[in-house]
């Protein structure tokens, strides 16, 4: 039976995930090459784990949004040495470079990963005809903290969330677009039915990714709100090129890592040792006299209520309504306990509970699931991510304040 049009993506995406999955399973160092007469995808691995990935249309552009939404503030030059390296990802080297000047968080780090990743599963599911070889490497391609990678776990989660953006997109008729594509204005007759703040984005200058990025929408939402101008003649969505490459200012007096060689480089080491030695400051360091719990929650009446019963006994409470956006916090406070909605509108729970015990600084912190779900299947499947224990929503105060004097004692 031959797939139809609208099963492609899906069924690219899940060989991808299959082989990405025998990667993790097998600890493989290496580079992952996808491609085709006209793109080509890379995707590298160090120790089983997703390191980064770039290919496609436009890859400067994808790192700018990563690089908009989770640091914004953060100046990053390259080298030309890295520029000129075909096995080096300048995207890495810069990331490692970051980290090492103490200008990115590993969190932030993480988040620009996933993001990047994320859309390059959607980008590459439209693409039927790819072959692939892997190329292996006896040692890491990029000194990261292995914190910063994604393990199969966390690429299953973006995974799952490339697939959802793929079958929202299908299910709008819109499989036949790209988002990569740019609304251009190219009727001046009736474009009076565009504001003004619209009009800035129909310049070649916005692809609908970026759009989506600059109005806080999905792809999907800003695609068929753009629609009608199109079928108008008001707007035609075209092809544009990728940004150029940022100036080149020499920054750094170190030699980039390549595929063959045997030494890391001073940078990466930097980039190592600065983030492992944060880390460990960040688990040393005691940052309040009373015990802190962070509530990971999108209800302010929750969070209310939670701060009602909490704060009179002698703690301090952390909302965060915005787990990926909020993880610079956590990192920032280290709470004492942590209570986690199960079911989020742009997260997982299980997802997030996994991230968090695969980052050092959490390992041992309580997470405490608030859920309205207790079945034998959700237990079991929060002991797997590493939960210490559910809670029902919304807690009760003599219930809520037994968990916590368990797990952090009590401060009266």
């Amino acid at each position: 039976m031959i797939a139809s049009r609208a099963e492609l993506p899906q069924m690219i995406l899940t060989r991808l995930t299959e082989e990405l999955d025998n990667l993790s399973k097998n600890g493989s160092n290496g580079v992952l090459i996808l491609y085709n007469h006209t793109v080509v995808w890379n995707l590298y691995f160090n120790g089983g784990k997703l390191v980064y990935a770039t290919g496609g249309m436009h890859p400067v552009r994808r790192w700018n949004r990563a690089l908009k939404q989770h640091c914004p503030n953060w100046q990053w030059n390259v080298e030309s040495s890295v520029l000129s390296n075909e096995n080096q990802s300048w995207e890495c080297y810069l990331l490692a470079q970051g980290i090492s000047q103490r200008q990115l968080s590993a969190i932030q780090t993480k988040l620009v990963i996933r993001s990047i990743v994320q859309e390059c599963f959607f980008e590459i599911s439209n693409y039927k005809d790819l072959k692939n070889n892997w190329t292996p490497t006896q040692k890491d391609i990029f000194d990261l903290p292995q914190l910063i990678a994604l393990s199969s776990w966390e690429i299953l989660s973006v995974f799952t969330k490339a697939t959802n953006t793929q079958q929202k997109w299908q299910a709008a008729g819109l499989d036949h677009l790209s988002p990569s594509l740019a609304p251009v204005l190219i009727s001046t007759v009736d474009s009076q039915v565009i504001s003004v703040s619209e009009k800035k984005y129909f310049n070649s200058d916005f692809t609908l990714w970026d759009i989506a990025l600059e109005q806080e929408k999905s792809v999907t939402d800003v695609a068929l709100s753009l629609i009608p101008w199109v079928d108008k003649g008001i707007l035609e969505l075209q092809k544009i090129p990728d940004l150029p490459l940022p100036i080149i200012k020499k920054v750094v007096a170190a030699t980039p890592l390549s595929l063959e060689n045997e030494s890391i480089t001073s940078v990466q080491k930097s980039a190592q040792e600065s983030v492992q030695k944060s880390v460990q400051e960040s688990i040393d360091k005691s940052t309040h006299k009373q015990p802190l719990i962070a509530c990971i929650d999108d209800s302010p009446v929750l969070a209310y209520a939670l701060r009602k019963i909490l704060i009179p006994a002698g703690y301090q409470m952390l909302s965060i309504p915005e787990p990926m956006r909020g993880f610079s916090q956590l990192i920032e406070h280290k709470p004492d306990l942590i209570l986690l909605d199960l079911l989020l509108p742009n997260a997982d729970g299980y997802s997030i509970c996994k991230f968090l015990r695969d980052t050092p600084t959490f390992r041992n912190t309580p997470i405490i699931f608030l859920t309205e779900r207790n079945t034998p299947i959700d237990r079991a499947h929060a002991m797997l991510v590493g939960a210490t224990e559910f809670l029902g929503k919304p807690p009760q105060p003599e219930e809520l304040l037994q968990i916590v004097q368990k797990y952090i004692g009590s401060n009266n």
